[in-house]
């Protein structure tokens, strides 16, 4: 399979620097050597890498922590895209990383509500940007069809969808009727969007990065669901209007403020 046709998805947007790097498949020594070329380092010094899975018993969190070791099991779609994820967003996966370990140190706490919140987004996250406020409304309120429909140049031209999770990525890889994400919004300029796609991802990075590690998402119902197979360009059936018609897939809601 190519790699056009293996990613294809306009989704895949933020990991094509480094897939353009490594053969088709998911190859964990290629991704640990990009992380040589291109260090990260941990909150509390440590460098990232990534590592076969080890056998002592430790907690995956607390390894991090504790070595920088990234567990990354061969051959596995999950741990590769995982990677990538760290070599595009470290600020982010950084706060995610230190906010487990200091939800597993509270007294008393075994698995917290701040963990089950964080590993939702890290598993199945995206961020979506828009200088257009009541676009965000719309999406905010489930009208899909007028969002995506009735106001789909606008989508296109004054929105962007950055995906996280690296669940996601590879759910992308075989996209299914219903794929859903869990998205943050946030409302950027007008020249926000005409940075460059670098730029932007950076951009992207801090802003996570610091809302994640502030605590101030506290349920996995603070996450807007997104139906990612009503995004314009992510598959050829969506030009037809009648597909948002579909609601099971796409829930109606309220209708979003004027």
């Amino acid at each position: 399979m190519s790699a056009l046709s293996l990613y294809a998805s306009p989704l895949f947007q933020p990991l094509r620097p480094w897939l353009e790097r490594l053969p088709q498949r998911p190859d964990t020594q290629a991704v640990a050597e990009l992380a040589t070329q291109f260090p990260i380092h941990a909150e509390n010094g440590q460098r990232i890498r990534f590592v076969p899975p080890q056998a002592d018993g430790l907690v995956y969190e607390c390894r991090i922590w504790e070595s920088g070791e990234v567990e990354t099991r061969p051959d596995n779609w999950h741990d590769f895209f995982n990677a990538l994820v760290w070599l595009s967003f470290p600020k982010t996966k950084i706060a995610v990383s230190a906010a487990h370990m200091r939800a597993m140190q509270a007294p008393g706490e075994k698995r917290t509500n701040t963990r089950d919140v964080l590993t939702h987004f890290d598993e199945c996250g995206i961020v979506v940007l828009s200088c257009r406020p009541e676009l965000l409304d719309l999406l905010r309120g489930f009208c899909w069809k007028e969002l995506f429909v009735e106001r789909r140049a606008e989508v296109i031209s004054s929105m962007r969808f950055v995906i996280f999770g690296h669940a996601t990525y590879e759910q992308l890889l075989k996209p299914f009727r219903g794929l859903t994400a869990k998205a943050v919004l946030y409302e950027v300029s007008e020249d926000w969007l005409r940075m460059s796609t670098e730029a932007q991802l950076s951009a992207v990075d801090t802003l996570l990065a610091a809302d994640l590690a502030s605590g101030k998402y506290t349920r996995p119902r603070d996450f807007q669901p997104l139906p990612l197979l009503g995004i314009p360009g992510v598959t050829p059936e969506s030009e037809n209007p009648d597909y948002y018609d579909d609601t099971w897939q796409f829930r109606p809601g309220r209708r979003a403020k004027a």
